[in-house]
């Protein structure tokens, strides 16, 4: 089964267990709307999609497998209060972004290059209620 060119996978280091239930957003930055504060230039992100990890933390099926995206700079929203609220557990990170490429930006964020369409680029997030790591998987 194809899979979207973009997918990610949500695991609980602190329970050693997949995530399950956590709310993702993929969007793209556009280059033409911006908002200019101050010497920093913000970029509106556009909503592409959302999902939900499986039992297994996976989300596989954010975007038709056929699609084929542009290089350029995205950015993946993880909603881990929610998570975390569900589960009785207090968290430090609420909220989670990663950005593909680099922009600057007011605060900081992972971020890494979304260059090849050709490749399947798979965004890997370990989390516990006080830290997180994320990588480029295969």
């Amino acid at each position: 089964m194809a899979k979207s060119p973009i997918t990610c996978h949500v695991l609980d280091a602190s329970l050693g267990k997949p995530a399950a239930g956590v709310q993702v957003s993929l969007q793209v930055l556009s280059l033409h709307e911006s908002t200019t504060i101050g010497q920093t230039t913000l970029q509106v992100p556009k909503v592409l999609a959302t999902g939900v990890t499986n039992a297994d933390g996976r989300c596989t099926d954010l975007l038709d497998p056929t699609l084929q995206l542009a290089p350029g700079i995205y950015k993946m929203t993880f909603m881990t209060g929610p998570y975390f609220l569900a589960a009785g557990v207090d968290t430090f990170y609420p909220l989670v972004e990663v950005s593909l490429k680099d922009v600057a930006r007011l605060t900081p964020e992972i971020t890494f290059a979304y260059s090849n369409p050709e490749q399947h680029y798979h965004i890997p997030l370990l989390l516990s209620p006080f830290s997180y790591t994320t990588y480029r998987g295969s």
